[in-house]
């Protein structure tokens, strides 16, 4: 079969090729556009996560600190509630008749109280006094000639009081005997 093309037909077959070629291009720029939104919404969106997954990190690594701070704080305070519980528990108990206490004079004056003459002799080392001095019983100078005295107190139930261990001799008031 034999087909004759007229001008008239070529003329329409070039204006319906160039409106195709210009919806062509008019669609190709919309696709093109289109996955140019994609690609940048998609680099958003890869941003906002890695930002959240760094965030979520740091609140990991402040959260963790805290957690270490927390049980830290829990462990001192469970520490000071025992301690509070025996010094209630102690405070509560009445010394026993004839208990004794040591206090530790320096130079007359009272220094420390101490539940044992041990305790006293070795915080003494402490403040300069040779460890392993020899404690010897006080004669009857005064308190304030010595540098360290330790003195022993007896727990009297009747007086609800401490009262001295030893008693001082007396001294003669004005020539008294």
């Amino acid at each position: 079969m034999i087909r004759l093309v007229t001008a008239g037909r070529l003329r329409r077959l070039r204006e319906d090729a160039d409106q195709a070629h210009t919806d062509a291009r008019t669609v190709q720029e919309q696709a093109n556009a289109a996955w140019s939104q994609h690609v940048r919404e998609l680099y958003a969106v890869t941003d906002r996560a890695e930002r959240a997954e760094a965030a979520a990190s740091e609140v990991g690594a402040i959260l963790a600190r805290a957690m270490e701070q927390l049980s830290a704080t829990e462990q001192e305070l469970l520490l000071k509630a025992i301690e509070i519980r025996r010094l209630r528990t102690e405070l509560e108990s009445e010394p026993a008749g004839g208990s004794t206490l040591t206090v530790l004079l320096h130079h007359g004056e009272p220094h420390t109280i101490y539940a044992t003459r041990e305790d006293a002799h070795a915080d003494t080392a402490t403040h300069g006094m040779p460890a392993d001095h020899a404690w010897q019983r006080c004669d009857e100078r005064p308190a304030a000639a010595f540098t360290w005295r330790c003195e022993a107190f007896i727990y009297n139930a009747a007086s609800k009081g401490f009262r001295r261990a030893q008693m001082p001799a007396p001294w003669p008031v004005e020539g008294a005997a």
